[in-house]
């Protein structure tokens, strides 16, 4: 009964955002772009904020958070200032308009310096996948499990189960809507970066990357150019495109948890933001005179992301029982499954 309610209020929350995204389209669509369009859209943004509020389920409200309170008011701040996806010329349809506010989807441009995605992407998210169902079955002996063991399922379990839900609600997207536009990627194999500009610029959560670059990175580097000059002032936009990152992750953690916050997210998107950007100075010094071997700095990205995680981005997760809740959801989801087997 209790997950009958938890559904029909998801239900209801997507429906709202939807008419919501409706109203974007004909009233503030038609207004001129700049403050008075802004005004008009902050009633949606607010909405936006509220509508996960009620959800209690983790994999229900994770999704719903990440799309409508980041991605999706991020969108319509850039729409608001005729930048971004949502202000396509010629304009969107109604359909296009909707999905592309709501959804972690934005059309491919080809001037746009991307990795392809390969071929073989459904055979590697399908591999991905049974390493996901792998980890989700192995939770049920965490009790005989070394702790460090469960912390490196942890850190799979954030990276497969975000691409994984990108994918699918991208794949659903695509086959039922049937674009007349190509899809962006939304990973390009993290565990294959070279340093951590190529992690975080080139591969890890794509559309979070172009939502901040016209959000964040590109008006702090505008502001900063006169100053101190156009190559140096991608230091600072970088930090501060780190640190909206991680407010925004630690407003996630808020929806997840509702307890006051702590900051380790945020610090741990602060130190990361500051030594992406001092790898970018290194690399400007140096000019490609001195380059470590891909084998060892794809290690050390990896590892310095991994060992940063446990210590700074999962402890808010951990300390207040989010990750026992998910891993609940999961023996329910299995649980079904293995009724329906029998």
């Amino acid at each position: 009964m209790e997950d009958n309610s938890e559904l029909k209020t998801f239900i209801k929350i997507w429906f709202t955002a939807i008419a919501s995204l409706c109203y974007c389209y004909f009233i503030p669509n038609h207004i001129p772009h700049g403050f008075r369009r802004l005004l008009s859209l902050l009633p949606v943004i607010i909405v936006f904020f509220l509508l996960p509020l009620p959800l209690t389920t983790f994999h229900l409200a994770g999704p719903t958070i990440f799309y409508l309170v980041w991605l999706g008011n991020f969108k319509l701040l850039l729409f608001a200032f005729n930048r971004g996806p949502l202000s396509s010329k010629p304009p969107l349809k109604l359909l296009n308009f909707i999905s592309i506010a709501l959804l972690p989807i934005n059309p491919k441009h080809t001037d746009r310096d991307l990795y392809s995605v390969s071929s073989h992407k459904p055979i590697l998210l399908a591999v991905k996948a049974l390493i996901l169902a792998l980890i989700v079955v192995a939770y049920q002996y965490r009790d005989n499990l070394h702790p460090n063991v469960i912390l490196g399922f942890y850190c799979c379990n954030v990276y497969l189960g975000v691409e994984l839900v990108l994918a699918i609600t991208a794949f659903f997207v695509r086959f039922i809507l049937r674009f007349d536009f190509e899809i962006e990627p939304q990973f390009n194999e993290p565990y294959l970066a070279s340093s951590l500009q190529d992690f975080w610029g080139r591969r890890w959560n794509l559309m979070v990357t172009r939502i901040l670059r016209p959000t964040v990175y590109d008006p702090v580097r505008e502001v900063l150019s006169p100053v101190i000059g156009k190559t140096w002032s991608r230091l600072p936009a970088i930090v501060a495109t780190f640190v909206v990152s991680g407010l925004m992750h630690e407003l996630i953690y808020w929806y997840f948890t509702r307890v006051r916050p702590t900051w380790e997210v945020t610090w741990f998107f602060v130190v990361h933001g500051v030594c992406t950007a001092v790898e970018v100075a290194v690399k400007k010094v140096v000019d490609g005179r001195l380059r470590l071997h891909r084998a060892v700095s794809g290690v050390v990205t990896v590892a310095f992301v991994a060992v940063t995680g446990v210590w700074l981005f999962l402890p808010q997760i951990l300390r207040n029982g989010v990750d026992v809740k998910a891993i609940d959801e999961y023996k329910v989801v299995v649980n079904f499954l293995k009724s329906k087997m029998e």
